[in-house]
């Protein structure tokens, strides 16, 4: 799963939980120790109408915690992000940028384009990995999935109309700043592998299969997805895993431990690709001593 960049976790649900209901969502596991409790739960940074209202564990859990750690909180993003993306996304003056592009690729990095409703102009300044990333939101998008319905944006909207504490376990500026390590070289291979993607077609299925795991909570098809996203040689792909997931799975963990001595019924929400595999965090809390109980 090498596209899908963005995902998060979340927690809730009391001590007891009633049996599955119809509408479970993601993944949702019971993190305990230390005579506390914590509720993890992964989702996906895009959206449906129909994904909403989200099951009455998780509003209740919600509703009832201390706090809900998000992997980013939605609230002060903006401002963040556009600091972040300037200093990390952007070609530095006088940058040969996409002048150096050879005729063939920008043929079909132009057709990509156009198939998202890009101008070509309006990214011009965007470096390799995040026209990619544009490329990949296009791709969402035209299937019809909305950044404005965001699990993790929809989870900071419950927690403040119920006076719940949200904070932020990374930063945008600590998430942009990983893809400084892609040489100029590596970042056109990154991208051009987003284009081949696109063409053959494997970019929405793969998105497809995201979508339709999280959404009905299927654990086999999650588990599925990390296996192949764990396997795959691809430059990008590998970047993603090792880079943009595992790496990042020891620090969150770190944090969520830190949680979980402090809170009671806590609940954090990070991508759901941060909780399957063989490095997810959950696997990282559980080598810690820490109890953790898949409930779906």
């Amino acid at each position: 799963m090498r596209r899908q960049i963005i995902v998060v976790f979340l927690s809730l649900f009391c001590l007891t939980l009633p049996p599955a209901w119809a509408a479970d969502r993601g993944a949702l596991f019971k993190v305990t120790g230390g005579g506390h409790t914590l509720y993890l739960f992964g989702t996906i940074h895009v959206g449906l109408a129909d994904f909403y209202p989200l099951e009455p564990r998780i509003a209740d859990a919600v509703g009832h915690a201390p706090t809900l750690a998000l992997e980013i909180d939605p609230q002060q993003a903006p401002a963040d992000m556009a600091l972040a993306m300037q200093r990390y996304g952007l070609f530095a003056p006088g940058s040969a940028g996409y002048k150096s592009v050879p005729p063939e690729f920008k043929t079909r990095l132009d057709r990509a384009l156009a198939k998202a409703h890009i101008d070509p102009a309006s990214v011009a300044q965007l470096k390799p990995w995040l026209l990619a990333t544009a490329l990949a939101m296009g791709e969402f998008a035209a299937m019809g999935y909305r950044a404005d319905l965001a699990v993790d944006g929809k989870l900071a909207e419950m927690a403040r109309a119920a006076k719940v504490k949200v904070v932020a376990l990374e930063s945008v500026e600590s998430q942009l700043s990983m893809f400084n390590r892609l040489s100029d070289a590596e970042q056109w291979r990154f991208l051009e592998e987003s284009v081949d993607m696109i063409e053959s077609g494997r970019q929405r299925e793969e998105m497809r299969q995201i979508v339709d795991a999280w959404r009905t909570a299927d654990k086999a098809a999650l588990d599925a997805i990390a296996a192949r996203a764990e396997e795959d040689g691809t430059l990008s792909g590998q970047f993603i895993q090792k880079v943009l997931l595992e790496e990042r799975n020891g620090p969150l963990a770190d944090k969520l431990q830190q949680l979980l001595a402090h809170e009671d019924n806590s609940v954090a929400a990070i991508g759901v690709l941060h909780l399957v595999g063989k490095h997810s965090v959950p696997a990282l809390l559980r080598a810690r001593g820490v109890t953790v109980e898949r409930v779906y």
